[in-house]
């Protein structure tokens, strides 16, 4: 896609939402709808539900087993408004993808295309779906594509995803909104979907990388040109298209950009109710067993232990963090051996918990946590938005062509550097380098599924070291990174491998071998951060079996 035609996209929501119909003006009943209908329109208070009946209507599955921050979060959506229908819903976030925004008046229902925010409550994007649909008094779908195979995507985050999927079909069955979970690509199964069943509006979620851009590029071609077609931004507090409007430079040059808008975009949520116009066909049941035989993966790389996937139990590990670890985060981020991390990265990257929910949670502390809460927002916001800024306008996010001028110059001269060792890939991934420290954090990797952060950036930094070429290091980085971490594929993932290996969101050092005037690490630089050898013991490869 083009600059022009991303920035055309980005001002759509905008411009639309000048045209909106008044809140508060009186609808027709269902059916008897006149004249055009706006995806992007204001819906009406008209037919409003009571604020009683809304309430209890409110109460879905989500907080069972999230302790007492997952009922005290459902009483918070409550407090704010009984549904989004009584909510000022900011529609910058909100982006049209389609040409056309009239909604036909024969339409059947609204469907929203779920993808990367992978649950029901905080999510902006099942939020404005059910706002259209309660405005036009029409039926809420809710699919999910499943495609056979996704990038280095093993049985490890398929079978992560699926639990969580399965958690948010439950709940939308609580909420009489029928989840729909469609086997194939969505260009191949989704214009179908809405065609058959009349839906008269398609709501997806946001990602900057290329491949689910390509899903919504190829969903817009082949749905009929009468369906509206808008995209929100659910993952980011500041939407990608608002935060700015160019790939920055680094986090100094985006974050007052940020912080700026967070009093505009940094709300509670609304919740979804249960809806009140049900649709006259229901989803098909789902078979869960089959749909995970069916996937084309590898199945070697094991399921972890350690993290169950869905909403509830993502809002039981930040429950945790706030009570027990937050207040060492300050100090100890970057010491593998303290508990000081919030552990969230595999439920925000598959979308079963809102980053937005664990800044509006995690901020209450700042009087008593200060530093911690500071730094938390530093990473959970700023470079997490940094991340999808930089996959969004640049194309070879996961390329050395993608790094800055200087990094690709300084690296081009270096490439030819003799190295001290050199590693093909299968020692790298069995974790049988000659550096200790190296290799522990690989197998923590391999067998967690989650490398300590402040490691990511040794280890990604040690594979350049220890490779014949810039190039071949970031191929193996991004490989590994997306084969076994939880919350690889991931735009924060892209971002440490180029940050590590080619300077990205980071300037020039002094020029030394190999990495020219590429940041460095060694060995030396982390024992006197942390105790090395504690962490090398935890993961001795004798103890882990290897």
């Amino acid at each position: 896609m083009s600059q022009k035609s991303r920035n055309r996209q980005a001002r759509g929501g905008e411009e639309i939402s000048e045209d909106a119909a008044t809140p508060g003006a009186a609808a027709a009943p269902r059916g008897q709808l006149k004249g055009k209908r706006k995806v992007l329109a204001e819906p009406s208070g008209a037919e409003a539900l009571t604020v009683d009946k809304r309430r209890k209507e409110g109460e879905g599955a989500e907080g069972a087993g999230a302790g007492s921050l997952g009922e005290a979060v459902r009483q918070a959506r409550l407090r704010v408004a009984p549904s989004v229908q009584d909510f000022k819903y900011n529609k910058k976030r909100v982006r049209l993808v389609s040409q056309g925004s009239d909604l036909k008046d024969a339409a059947q229902g609204v469907v929203y295309w779920m993808s990367r925010d992978q649950r029901v409550q905080d999510n902006w994007a099942f939020l404005y779906a059910q706002r259209l649909a309660l405005k036009q008094q029409l039926p809420l779908h809710v699919c999910f594509c499943l495609v056979p195979k996704f990038l280095e995507a093993t049985i490890r985050h398929f079978g992560f995803m699926l639990k969580g999927l399965q958690e948010v079909a439950e709940e939308c069955q609580e909420l009489d909104i029928p989840f729909h979970l469609l086997i194939g690509f969505a260009k191949d199964v989704l214009p179908a979907f809405v065609m058959g069943r009349g839906l008269g509006g398609v709501v997806t979620d946001f990602s900057p990388l290329r491949v689910p851009m390509q899903w919504v590029e190829d969903v817009k071609e082949r749905l009929p040109g009468d369906v509206p077609f808008v995209q929100v931004d659910a993952h980011n507090i500041v939407p990608c298209w608002v935060a700015s409007d160019k790939q920055e430079y680094g986090a100094r040059t985006i974050r007052r950009k940020i912080h700026d808008r967070l009093s505009e975009f940094l709300t509670e949520f609304p919740p979804v109710i249960k809806h009140p116009y049900p649709s006259t066909a229901p989803a098909e049941p789902i078979d869960w067993n089959a749909c995970r035989a069916s996937l084309q993966v590898d199945r070697s790389v094991k399921e972890v232990t350690w993290a169950t996937p869905g909403l509830a139990a993502g809002l039981a590990v930040l429950e945790s963090f706030i009570g027990e670890r937050l207040k060492s985060f300050g100090t100890d981020r970057n010491n593998p051996n303290r508990a000081a991390l919030s552990n969230l990265s595999p439920w925000f990257h598959f979308g079963q918990v809102s980053g937005q929910r664990a800044i509006l949670e995690v901020q209450k502390y700042r009087s008593k946590y200060k530093e911690s809460v500071d730094g938390f927002i530093e990473e959970a916001v700023i470079r997490r938005e940094l991340a999808d800024n930089f996959c969004y306008y640049n194309r070879n996010y996961d390329k050395v062509e993608g790094a800055y001028d200087w990094a690709k110059t300084t690296l081009k001269l270096h490439a030819q550097d003799k190295r001290s060792h050199l590693y093909e890939l299968e020692p790298l991934e069995e974790g049988k380098t000659h550096d200790p420290l190296w290799n522990a954090a690989q197998l923590q990797m391999v067998h967690e599924g989650k490398m300590h952060g402040f490691l990511r950036m040794y280890w990604a930094k040690k594979i350049l070291e220890w490779t014949r070429s810039p190039e071949e290091a970031l191929k193996f980085a991004i490989y590994l990174n997306d084969r076994y971490e939880l919350d690889g594929r991931d735009p924060n993932g892209y971002v440490g491998c180029m940050w590590s290996i080619c300077g990205i969101h980071d300037q020039g050092w002094a020029e030394r071998a190999v990495f020219g005037k590429i940041r460095y690490m060694n060995y030396a630089g982390c024992k006197r951060k942390f105790d090395v050898g504690q962490f090398e013991r935890r993961y001795d490869p004798c103890k882990l079996g290897q």
